[in-house]
């Protein structure tokens, strides 16, 4: 019952800059929990960032200074910055209900960071 749609992926530099949007359907957009995800080949998907429904928010260490996770009413945000190449991932967008515990996982976006 829930879709989640990812936006802003890309080519960034070293050093730049990227912006991505997961916008959720199908249900009340506030009881979910909100996480970001991303996975490299040969490596098993790692929490990026995690955003509760109250605003508190959690980031993987290497991370942490450079990334911020956001939400609206309406979608979830990561602005990232100071983009390393290491940054080079696969990112899923990935909600949680409260109440059942349930997973929903977007598309994934690829995020390149490469001169």
């Amino acid at each position: 019952q829930v879709q989640l749609v990812e936006s802003g992926g890309g080519l960034a530099q070293p050093g730049g800059s990227l912006r991505l949007s997961c916008a959720a359907s199908g249900t009340i957009f506030s009881i979910l929990h909100m996480n970001w995800y991303r996975q490299t080949p040969g490596k098993q998907r790692e929490v990026v960032a995690t955003i509760t429904s109250g605003g508190s928010t959690n980031y993987a260490d290497s991370v942490k200074g450079r990334f911020t996770i956001s939400r609206d009413n309406a979608k979830v945000y990561l602005q990232m910055n100071s983009l390393k190449p290491e940054d080079t991932a696969v990112y899923y967008c990935n909600a949680v209900h409260t109440f059942f515990k349930t997973n929903y996982w977007g598309q994934g976006t690829q995020v390149t960071v490469s001169s």
